[in-house]
């Protein structure tokens, strides 16, 4: 700013007894602020519509927005204006893995993924309701942990993981080869879900008894569900959930929000950009990753 009015910058800064110097300084100065202040706005939109993110999502989701601003300025802003999430854990058992049924090893752990329909995880929970207690299960696509089938119930018998089951082949139509990984529960240890799986040539893993992390993918959507849905709203009965959980799960988690374990990429865009591959690349066998102990089998050097 040269002039204002008919005063010249020389004038002015003569008038008020400043150099130009600190006349261009608290310019920039007061720039700075405005563009902080807007940025605040757009961290505080951002955040408040994705509660649970942390600073390094709420900084993604900015440069999605043609903001490149730097994740330690988010963290600081944040921190200022009292944004960051704060965690809270529950545990409700709804796995009883004391049964007679057939139980399988997991298989899960060790899979290389290559691509979506190689490894399904399934998982149940609950809800509690302000009316009743329902439980939800789910299926999901290990690779681009896309949930691509769900059920609502009153009931933990097995034809509410099947239901969920179901939804998922009905979208995915998978090959043989599929493998297959929940807990113990009886649910998916019965005669009609294993059969089911049989059919479609899946091979069956499960998690070992008392050990949630292994099928920490689904466990870690359950708690996403929890925190960014259910926690938020007083739901009275399973009727009232059935829609909203859909437009979570459907619209919300596939579509929009963003996963770290994705390059910052929805599930539903990291198929996507899965699909753009060659048709050569299109579906590869999932791989083992077994460690070798050189030491009990070196290389052969000779012979």
């Amino acid at each position: 700013m040269e002039s204002q009015g008919e005063l010249s910058l020389d004038r002015m800064c003569g008038l008020t007894q400043i150099s130009r110097a600190s006349w261009y300084r608290q310019c920039e100065e007061h720039a700075s602020r405005e563009l902080d202040q807007e940025l605040r706005d757009l961290i505080q939109r951002t955040a408040l519509q994705h509660r649970h993110y942390g600073y390094r999502k709420v900084t993604r989701s900015l440069h999605r927005q043609g903001r490149p601003v730097n994740a330690k300025k988010v963290l600081r802003l944040m921190q200022e204006d009292n944004l960051l999430a704060q965690r809270k854990r529950k545990f409700v058992a709804t796995t009883d893995s004391e049964h007679d049924f057939l139980v399988y090893p997991n298989l899960a752990k060790n899979l290389v993924l290559r691509d979506v329909n190689q490894l399904w995880v399934a998982d149940i929970t609950y809800v509690r309701l302000q009316e009743e207690f329902v439980y939800l299960a789910v299926v999901l696509d290990a690779y681009s942990r896309r949930v691509i089938g769900w059920a609502l119930d009153r009931s933990l018998e097995a034809r509410l993981a099947l239901a969920a089951l179901e939804g998922a082949i009905a979208a995915r139509h998978p090959r043989p080869g599929l493998v297959h990984h929940s807990d113990r529960g009886m649910q998916y240890a019965s005669n009609v879900y294993v059969k089911r799986l049989e059919g479609l040539g899946a091979t069956l893993s499960m998690s070992r008894a008392g050990r949630p992390w292994e099928n920490g993918k689904c466990e870690r959507f359950m708690r996403t569900l929890k925190q960014e849905e259910l926690d938020a709203r007083p739901y009275r009965n399973l009727e009232e959930l059935q829609h909203n959980v859909e437009e979570f799960i459907e619209t919300i988690y596939n579509r929009e929000r963003l996963h770290a374990a994705l390059d910052y990429l929805s599930p539903v865009e990291f198929e996507e950009q899965q699909a753009k591959r060659p048709e050569s690349e299109r579906w590869i066998p999932a791989g083992l990753s077994l460690r070798r102990h050189e030491e009990i089998y070196p290389d052969a050097s000779g012979d």
